[in-house]
């Protein structure tokens, strides 16, 4: 039994409608809401920095292209159905986009940032008659930690107890091999949900097709003869319209990956297109996607759940050509290791400021690199530990990046993060 796999599929891979951020904050907010039915006077929302950058320009499904976190929170106070999980706003309709609107401006409720380096949401519900609510998710999306009803705690538990923390501390100390071995033990209930996510991510990209965005941009360049019709570019056109559907705010579900969509259409949609595309056996593909859903969330062990760097490119990125390596290769240690190197010696660097339509051109960005890794690692060639911050094996090298990002790059995220307060403002 693929026991990690199995915790990264439960704890990481599920469908989500919209950015996760905004929608682990309707969701932190519905489950205060669900303890009481009253007229909300306050409500106070408290975020970890990346949170706050993530959610503050992207698009909420169901809201007719309003944005933001507040407007979230909201609409998850009103909605009040933690039952539906990063699907909350499936219960978001006209009427209540209207009241949440009305609480906005009554600035009912407010957002503050709280510095912290773990994913943190905090809501502090006051209502008309006195009584009082407060939820807390930390540690990851759907890890409700805390929770009191007018006083009396009903949840109350530290997030690195759950066996949440203790996977991913299993997945950080697991070697390459280890991943690729988890992959391969893949059964029939792991394969039959990873289509699943596949599947979805497509029916994704078909809605993001109807946009005249980067995916439509793309295309254009194709069809007015600037760029090839080859596998490459339409990779990078049916990923691209997948995340222009998302950050658009189009209310259809993705499958995530690292708790990400972003990632979830990198981690997954690449590999499975391509794979198809060079007609490798479907059961190769899907063992492929379960090596790169348990990539991107080694990756993300290292540099944390929203990092300084983008994770849709780098973290998911490095999944997909690693998959993409074990569709033509196998379990070749060298060719993958290669392949890793190669897309973190290429796009390493690149800086997440929130998530927005702009997501779409880093999805590009990942999905070109991604490949292009892959097929040079394929053949045995890439970049070694005699250049930059390489390591002598994958797991260096992408230990090496989280302490770019963790380390290194505090300064620029806070610098980012101020910027788009300031124009919050």
């Amino acid at each position: 039994m693929s026991t990690l796999l199995k915790q990264v599929l439960k704890h990481q891979v599920y469908p989500a409608m919209g950015c996760t951020e905004p929608v682990a904050v309707a969701l932190c907010a519905a489950n205060a809401a669900a303890l009481h039915k009253g007229e909300i006077k306050k409500a106070v929302v408290w975020v970890d920095s990346a949170t706050f950058k993530n959610g503050l320009g992207v698009r909420i499904p169901n809201t007719e292209g309003e944005r933001g976190n507040l407007l979230a929170a909201a609409l998850g106070l009103l909605i009040a159905k933690p039952k539906l999980g990063m699907e909350i706003l499936k219960g978001a309709t006209p009427a209540l986009l209207k009241e949440a609107k009305f609480l906005l401006e009554q600035k009912a409720v407010t957002i503050k940032v709280k510095k912290r380096k773990d994913f943190y949401i905090e809501v502090n519900l006051l209502y008309k008659d006195g009584y009082k609510a407060k939820a807390v998710v930390s540690g990851g999306h759907t890890s409700l930690n805390y929770l009191e009803d007018n006083g009396k705690i009903l949840v109350d538990k530290k997030p690195e107890l759950e066996d949440k923390g203790d996977f991913k501390k299993v997945l950080a100390r697991s070697s390459l091999a280890d991943l690729i071995r988890e992959a391969q033990n893949a059964d029939k209930e792991d394969l039959a949900y990873i289509k699943k996510g596949a599947l979805m991510n497509m029916r994704a990209a078909k809605e993001g097709a109807k946009l005249k965005k980067v995916g439509f941009y793309l295309s254009d360049l194709v069809d007015k003869k600037m760029l090839d019709n080859n596998l490459i570019n339409s990779t990078k056109i049916l990923a691209s319209r997948a995340a222009d559907a998302r950050m658009d705010g189009i209310a259809i579900p993705v499958m995530s990956s690292g708790e990400s969509g972003n990632q979830g259409i990198v981690a997954v949609l690449v590999p499975y297109y391509v794979g198809k595309y060079l007609k490798v056996k479907e059961k190769t593909i899907l063992q492929s996607i379960a090596l790169s859903h348990l990539l991107n969330g080694y990756v993300k062990a290292f540099t944390g759940d929203l990092a300084p760097i983008c994770g849709c490119a780098i973290a998911a990125g490095v999944g997909a050509s690693a998959a993409i390596v074990y569709q033509q290769k196998g379990a070749d240690l060298k060719a993958i290791t290669l392949a890793i190197n190669n897309i973190i010696s290429d796009i390493g660097g690149m800086l997440c400021d929130g998530a927005k339509s702009g997501c779409a051109l880093k999805v590009v960005s990942s999905v070109d690199s991604a490949l292009r890794a892959a097929f040079m690692g394929i053949n045995h060639y890439g970049i070694t530990e005699v250049e930059g911050f390489i390591g002598e094996s994958a797991e260096k090298t992408i230990q090496n990046l989280s302490r770019i990002s963790t380390v290194g790059m505090v300064k620029v995220d806070n610098t980012i993060v101020d910027i788009m307060k300031k124009k919050n403002k």
